[in-house]
């Protein structure tokens, strides 16, 4: 329980601050006009401490195919709830001195720092709204068929590849900068799945490692997402309502998935998602045919397709390395601080 002082103060610091911006704000009528995306949140939260989610990946679907809401609403809800969800599970995984592989999270975020803004700025603006809603679903369906097939595959990584390490500070660069600059400013989620991806299936990371690096990784995105639109382009009306509403339940709901997946395992939670992934996926499929047509159909399943055969190429060069550094295997320790990396 020392450990967690930290977070319980960031805990107080926060609740306060809620408390008295509903109070003086007299923003009563707000949180009873949205208690549906609190509710939605509840679970959206979880997902996000538990699994390499940002909340984002329940909020978005809810507010844009649910609720009828733009996706630009969308997206910079994500970036606006994940803001304070993920950045609290962070908060909770450093103060329990979870096991990290700092090194690529540290060129991560610095990649992340520049593409992020760059991609709010320069890439987002090009994306029309019904465009935005199937990356979303093509990014998150991949996800899904990836782990339909190689759940049991990636749940048995142990340590690292200690090979992998004499890339890794270039590797998370890149990761930041390009899944920054595309996917994160486009949708306000996916770098954490990529930097997840590229963990366990080329680093062979154990999930113990990658999922917690992965959601500090979505937290820190999330924070230069919403600085950016703070400081420069504005954010989307209607994000401060539900963000009001849902920011107390993502507070508590992500630090609590980080610690009861813990104790039920992760192999259940990902094979749910994965069916929720494929499920949106359809969805939005279904509510956007009028404008993709059969064609449009057809390129969103390709986009599946060529995104698995990536993580196929990823996993296939990570046996490589694999096969490259048996001898040389590393366990990640319970004793290992967050400064320490594998390797």
């Amino acid at each position: 329980m020392r450990r967690l002082w930290p977070w319980l103060g960031w805990l107080l610091c926060f609740y306060g601050s809620w408390l008295t911006l509903v109070i003086v704000g007299d923003h009563w009528q707000t949180l009873r006009e949205h208690w549906g995306i609190a509710v939605a949140m509840a679970f959206g939260s979880y997902v996000a401490g538990s699994t390499p989610m940002g909340g984002g990946t329940v909020g978005f679907p809810i507010l844009v195919l649910l609720f009828d809401l733009p996706a630009t609403l969308g997206r910079d809800f994500s970036f606006a709830v994940q803001s304070i969800g993920m950045t609290s599970a962070s908060i909770f995984i450093l103060c329990r001195r979870q096991h990290l592989e700092w090194v690529m999270l540290r060129w991560c975020m610095l990649g992340s720092l520049i593409g992020t803004p760059l991609g709010i700025l320069f890439v987002a603006p090009l994306i029309p709204g019904f465009a935005i809603k199937v990356v979303f679903a093509v990014v998150w369906a991949s996800f899904g068929v990836l782990h339909m097939y190689r759940t049991n595959q990636i749940c048995a990584n142990i340590g690292e590849t200690p090979v992998a390490h004499a890339f890794d500070r270039v590797t998370g660069f890149w990761v930041g900068l390009l899944a920054g600059a595309t996917v994160a400013a486009v949708t306000g989620v996916g770098i954490d799945m990529v930097l997840y991806s590229v963990m366990v299936l080329l680093m062979r990371s154990d999930l113990k490692s990658a999922i917690p690096s992965s959601v500090i990784i979505m937290a820190f995105t999330s924070l230069v997402g919403m600085a950016t639109k703070n400081l420069v382009t504005g954010v989307q009306p209607g994000v401060f309502e539900n963000w009001l509403a849902a920011a107390p339940v993502v507070a508590l709901g992500a630090p609590l998935g980080a610690f009861v997946v813990d104790k039920i395992g992760r192999k259940p939670t990902l094979l749910v998602v994965a069916f929720l992934c494929l499920g949106q996926f359809v969805w939005t499929l279904h509510e956007e045919f009028p404008t993709l047509g059969w064609i449009g159909v057809g390129v969103a399943l390709c986009g599946v397709a060529l995104a698995n055969l990536g993580f196929e190429w990823l996993w296939k060069v990570g046996d490589r390395f694999e096969r490259r550094s048996v001898p040389m295997r590393v366990k990640p320790s319970s004793t290992d601080k967050p400064g320490s990396r594998a390797g």
